[in-house]
């Protein structure tokens, strides 16, 4: 038997693609130099539209976790998306995200698996990442 990662995955797919200059762009030039550094991808940038928006407009997380290795992470609280129904946008603090509502710390540089700190057992929704030359490609399969 497998192991297969989409049965833990409780937010809804919505289309996700895009691609991040890591070279060019000053805005992302803190992510593509220090390893454990995030930034948040909304609608808004770089006009990207509903392509970075994540689920319910909330946005994305991308972490870099080393100089060849990014993931990216709906910005949508599992916890409290599964028991309440509510899309609570998470915060980012250092290498963790924390949710405002329950107060789950999910850990960035651990697939956004959280930690013993609030009531979550699913992860952040995690999205697709590749680098090829200066750009960072993220995508889900929707």
């Amino acid at each position: 038997m497998s192991c297969n990662k989409e049965k833990n995955d409780v937010i809804p797919d919505v289309y996700t693609d895009f691609y991040i200059d890591l070279v060019s762009d000053p805005y992302f030039f803190d992510l593509a130099l220090s390893p454990g550094n995030s930034v948040t991808i909304s609608s808004g940038t770089n006009n990207w539209g509903t392509k970075a928006a994540g689920y319910d407009n909330n946005g994305i997380i991308v972490y870099n976790a080393s100089n060849d290795y990014f993931f990216a992470y709906d910005r949508t609280c599992p916890h409290c998306y599964v028991v309440n129904s509510l899309s609570i946008t998470v915060n980012t603090d250092g290498i963790e995200a924390v949710c405002p509502q329950c107060n789950t710390h999910y850990l960035l540089p651990s697939y956004g698996t959280p930690t013993a700190a609030g009531p979550s057992q699913y992860p952040l929704k995690n999205y697709r990442t590749a680098i090829t030359g200066q750009y960072l490609h993220v995508w889900n399969r929707y």
